[in-house]
């Protein structure tokens, strides 16, 4: 009987290439667990957001699919895995590019760790994310809840699923910035497109600033992502851990479109 959170037939063909093991040379030691298996025990965790000794039977041990997930984000298998499906999807343009919307969500963070920062809401993690016009993920980043949204969009485009970046950037008044509309414009091509904030003058134009009222597409991926239980608190302490976390969920996303 197949699982709320396991894969489908179609959906594992797609990361199977990506995920499957290396074997030794001389095919010595213990068998592997079933590839496939363990996926999905990572997934089962990532959308209850339980406990890893709490997973059920019918998956693995809970060590080995915790120890095969920290190989996966270690070796930057679940990125690639991230990117080979992005590309598919775009090939068959279910990712436009045309347009993007940039925001930011927080995490917060019940115990110290690595990333994490105070705010008003207390301390915790951003999870930074630009999604396509149908809300699909194209990239993501996550990094300490303190600093200012618009010093982390280098960060989250550094980590586009995509070759080719969006033309249009569409952000809150949080990306309010005349350093950043010009960084982005002169190294990367975009046109960054956000309201003033009630301080500062007049400096967006009308028209393209309509874009705006489509922003509630990244808000509809923030919804998608929490439905991910293990995405709503950080219990991680390494945040590359919780990253591999987030890239699951931007992943399961990704495979629903097949």
């Amino acid at each position: 009987m197949r699982g709320r959170w396991d894969l489908k037939d179609d959906q594992w063909e797609v990361v199977e290439p990506v995920l499957r093991p290396q074997r030794r040379a001389d095919n010595r030691g213990r068998p592997w667990h079933d590839t496939r298996c363990v996926l999905n025990g990572v997934m089962w965790v990532l959308g209850s957001g339980a406990q890893w000794r709490e997973l059920p039977e019918r998956y693995p041990p809970y060590q080995t699919c915790h120890r095969r997930f920290q190989q996966w984000v270690r070796s930057g298998k679940l990125e690639e895995t991230l990117r080979v499906l992005a590309h598919y999807l775009h090939e068959r343009g279910q990712l436009n590019l045309e347009e993007a919307f940039v925001d930011a969500t927080f995490a917060s963070a019940k115990k110290g760790a690595f990333a994490v920062g105070p705010t008003r809401r207390g301390k915790g993690t951003k999870i930074i994310a630009i999604a396509a016009g149908n809300s699909l993920p194209l990239a993501v980043a996550v990094d300490s809840a303190s600093p200012a949204e618009c010093q982390l969009v280098e960060d989250v485009l550094a980590g586009s699923f995509l070759n080719d970046l969006p033309k249009r950037l569409i952000g809150d008044k949080a990306y309010d910035s005349d350093k950043l509309d010009e960084k982005l414009a002169e190294e990367y091509g975009i046109e960054m497109i956000a309201p003033n904030r009630r301080n500062r003058g007049k400096t967006q134009d009308g028209r393209p600033l309509r874009r705006y009222r489509r922003r509630w597409r990244v808000e509809r991926l923030f919804a998608w992502l929490h439905h991910f239980r293990r995405l709503v608190n950080r219990w991680e302490y390494h945040v590359e851990n919780f990253l591999g976390f987030v890239r699951l969920g931007c992943l399961q996303l990704l495979l629903r479109r097949l």
